[in-house]
Protein backbone atom coordinates (compact mmCIF):
# COMPACT_ATOMS: atom_id res chain seq x y z
CA UNK A 1 0.00 0.00 0.00
CA UNK A 2 1.31 3.50 -0.86
CA UNK A 3 1.25 6.10 1.92
CA UNK A 4 1.40 9.87 1.83
CA UNK A 5 2.52 12.50 4.31
CA UNK A 6 1.66 15.37 1.95
CA UNK A 7 -0.99 17.90 2.97
CA UNK A 8 -1.74 16.36 6.37
CA UNK A 9 -3.20 18.44 9.15
CA UNK A 10 -1.19 19.68 12.12
CA UNK A 11 -2.89 17.16 14.43
CA UNK A 12 -2.18 14.30 12.05
CA UNK A 13 1.43 15.47 11.76
CA UNK A 14 1.78 15.63 15.54
CA UNK A 15 0.54 12.05 15.77
CA UNK A 16 2.79 11.10 12.83
CA UNK A 17 -0.13 9.30 11.26
CA UNK A 18 0.37 8.22 7.66
CA UNK A 19 -2.72 8.08 5.46
CA UNK A 20 -3.21 5.44 2.76
CA UNK A 21 -3.26 7.22 -0.66
CA UNK A 22 -6.90 6.27 -1.23
CA UNK A 23 -7.87 7.94 2.09
CA UNK A 24 -5.52 10.88 1.37
CA UNK A 25 -7.09 11.65 -2.02
CA UNK A 26 -10.60 11.59 -0.52
CA UNK A 27 -9.59 14.00 2.25
CA UNK A 28 -7.30 16.26 0.19
CA UNK A 29 -8.42 16.42 -3.45
CA UNK A 30 -5.67 17.84 -5.64
CA UNK A 31 -5.99 18.89 -9.26
CA UNK A 32 -3.02 18.18 -11.49
CA UNK A 33 -0.92 21.26 -12.22
CA UNK A 34 1.15 22.00 -15.30
CA UNK A 35 4.89 22.35 -14.79
CA UNK A 36 6.30 25.52 -16.35
CA UNK A 37 9.78 27.02 -16.53
CA UNK A 38 11.15 30.34 -15.29
CA UNK A 39 10.25 31.89 -18.66
CA UNK A 40 7.42 30.99 -21.01
CA UNK A 41 5.59 32.27 -24.07
CA UNK A 42 2.05 33.48 -23.50
CA UNK A 43 -0.62 35.09 -25.69
CA UNK A 44 -2.93 38.02 -24.98
CA UNK A 45 -5.32 37.69 -27.92
CA UNK A 46 -7.72 40.43 -26.83
CA UNK A 47 -4.77 42.85 -26.94
CA UNK A 48 -3.61 41.62 -30.37
CA UNK A 49 -0.54 39.82 -28.99
CA UNK A 50 -0.15 36.31 -30.43
CA UNK A 51 2.91 35.77 -28.22
CA UNK A 52 5.04 37.59 -25.69
CA UNK A 53 7.95 36.18 -23.71
CA UNK A 54 7.14 36.34 -20.01
CA UNK A 55 9.30 35.87 -16.96
CA UNK A 56 7.56 33.74 -14.36
CA UNK A 57 7.90 35.67 -11.10
CA UNK A 58 6.67 33.91 -7.96
CA UNK A 59 7.91 36.90 -5.93
CA UNK A 60 5.40 39.22 -7.63
CA UNK A 61 1.77 39.07 -6.58
CA UNK A 62 0.31 40.63 -9.74
CA UNK A 63 1.30 40.20 -13.36
CA UNK A 64 2.80 43.17 -15.19
CA UNK A 65 2.92 44.12 -18.88
CA UNK A 66 5.20 46.57 -20.67
CA UNK A 67 3.12 49.52 -21.87
CA UNK A 68 3.90 53.07 -22.96
CA UNK A 69 2.07 56.14 -24.34
CA UNK A 70 -0.85 55.45 -22.01
CA UNK A 71 -3.97 57.49 -22.83
CA UNK A 72 -6.94 57.30 -20.44
CA UNK A 73 -10.45 58.17 -21.59
CA UNK A 74 -14.00 57.84 -20.33
CA UNK A 75 -16.78 55.89 -21.99
CA UNK A 76 -20.33 55.08 -20.94
CA UNK A 77 -18.91 51.79 -19.57
CA UNK A 78 -16.18 53.43 -17.50
CA UNK A 79 -12.50 54.31 -17.84
CA UNK A 80 -10.47 52.79 -20.65
CA UNK A 81 -6.81 53.04 -21.52
CA UNK A 82 -5.10 52.97 -24.90
CA UNK A 83 -1.44 52.03 -24.85
CA UNK A 84 1.36 50.69 -27.01
CA UNK A 85 3.47 47.58 -26.57
CA UNK A 86 6.76 46.38 -28.01
CA UNK A 87 6.16 42.64 -27.53
CA UNK A 88 9.70 41.52 -28.41
CA UNK A 89 12.66 41.93 -26.11
CA UNK A 90 15.28 44.47 -27.22
CA UNK A 91 13.23 45.42 -30.31
CA UNK A 92 11.18 48.48 -31.16
CA UNK A 93 9.21 46.67 -33.90
CA UNK A 94 6.40 45.88 -33.92
CA UNK A 95 4.70 48.62 -31.95
CA UNK A 96 1.19 47.41 -31.19
CA UNK A 97 -1.66 49.69 -30.12
CA UNK A 98 -3.94 48.14 -27.50
CA UNK A 99 -7.04 49.18 -25.58
CA UNK A 100 -8.61 47.80 -22.41
CA UNK A 101 -11.02 48.70 -19.62
CA UNK A 102 -9.35 49.91 -16.43
CA UNK A 103 -10.43 47.88 -13.39
CA UNK A 104 -8.72 50.23 -10.93
CA UNK A 105 -5.59 52.24 -10.27
CA UNK A 106 -3.36 50.41 -7.78
CA UNK A 107 -0.17 51.24 -5.92
CA UNK A 108 2.42 48.56 -6.75
CA UNK A 109 5.81 48.33 -5.07
CA UNK A 110 8.41 47.03 -7.51
CA UNK A 111 11.35 44.79 -6.64
CA UNK A 112 13.55 47.90 -6.21
CA UNK A 113 11.21 49.13 -3.45
CA UNK A 114 9.69 52.06 -5.38
CA UNK A 115 5.89 52.37 -5.30
CA UNK A 116 4.07 53.35 -8.49
CA UNK A 117 0.35 53.80 -9.17
CA UNK A 118 -0.51 51.63 -12.16
CA UNK A 119 -3.66 50.89 -14.14
CA UNK A 120 -4.99 47.36 -13.69
CA UNK A 121 -6.74 45.58 -16.56
CA UNK A 122 -8.41 42.18 -16.84
CA UNK A 123 -7.61 40.17 -19.94
CA UNK A 124 -7.52 36.57 -21.07
CA UNK A 125 -4.07 35.02 -21.04
CA UNK A 126 -3.13 31.81 -22.86
CA UNK A 127 -0.27 29.90 -21.29
CA UNK A 128 0.19 26.51 -22.89
CA UNK A 129 -3.23 24.91 -23.07
CA UNK A 130 -4.59 27.06 -20.24
CA UNK A 131 -6.79 30.09 -21.09
CA UNK A 132 -8.11 32.22 -18.24
CA UNK A 133 -8.83 35.79 -17.22
CA UNK A 134 -6.21 37.48 -15.09
CA UNK A 135 -5.33 40.91 -13.68
CA UNK A 136 -2.37 42.67 -15.28
CA UNK A 137 -0.84 46.00 -14.33
CA UNK A 138 0.56 48.27 -17.02
CA UNK A 139 3.99 49.90 -16.64
CA UNK A 140 6.97 50.83 -18.76
CA UNK A 141 9.27 47.80 -18.69
CA UNK A 142 11.41 48.99 -21.59
CA UNK A 143 14.63 48.67 -19.59
CA UNK A 144 13.69 45.29 -18.12
CA UNK A 145 14.74 41.95 -19.59
CA UNK A 146 11.19 40.74 -20.20
CA UNK A 147 8.20 42.72 -21.44
CA UNK A 148 5.88 40.76 -19.16
CA UNK A 149 6.00 39.26 -15.67
CA UNK A 150 3.50 36.62 -14.65
CA UNK A 151 2.87 36.77 -10.89
CA UNK A 152 1.52 34.42 -8.23
CA UNK A 153 -2.15 35.31 -8.65
CA UNK A 154 -2.06 34.06 -12.24
CA UNK A 155 0.01 30.99 -11.44
CA UNK A 156 -1.24 29.54 -8.16
CA UNK A 157 -4.28 27.53 -9.18
CA UNK A 158 -2.80 26.06 -12.37
CA UNK A 159 0.98 25.81 -12.41
CA UNK A 160 4.09 24.63 -10.61
CA UNK A 161 7.30 26.48 -11.52
CA UNK A 162 10.48 24.50 -12.12
CA UNK A 163 13.22 27.13 -12.16
CA UNK A 164 15.59 24.76 -13.95
CA UNK A 165 13.38 24.85 -17.07
CA UNK A 166 13.00 27.42 -19.86
CA UNK A 167 10.22 27.37 -22.43
CA UNK A 168 8.75 24.17 -20.92
CA UNK A 169 5.51 24.79 -22.84
CA UNK A 170 7.39 25.12 -26.15
CA UNK A 171 9.67 27.50 -27.99
CA UNK A 172 8.48 29.92 -30.67
CA UNK A 173 10.20 31.71 -33.56
CA UNK A 174 9.59 35.45 -33.13
CA UNK A 175 10.21 36.13 -36.83
CA UNK A 176 7.28 33.83 -37.66
CA UNK A 177 5.09 35.49 -35.02
CA UNK A 178 5.90 39.09 -35.87
CA UNK A 179 7.03 39.35 -39.51
CA UNK A 180 8.01 42.77 -40.90
CA UNK A 181 4.45 43.35 -42.22
CA UNK A 182 2.72 42.24 -38.98
CA UNK A 183 -0.67 43.77 -38.14
CA UNK A 184 -2.44 42.54 -34.99
CA UNK A 185 -5.74 40.68 -35.05
CA UNK A 186 -7.61 41.83 -31.97
CA UNK A 187 -10.26 39.37 -30.77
Amino acid sequence: MVYSAINISHAEHANRRMLPMSEHSKKYPVKAKTIIGWREWCALDSLGLPAIAAKIDTGAKTSSLHAFKLNFFETSEGTRVEFFIHPLQRRKHPEIKCSASVVEMRSITSSNGIAEVRPVINTVIALGEHRYTTEITLTNRDEMGYRMLIGRQSLAPRFIVDSSLSWALGELDVDDLYPANFTPEIT
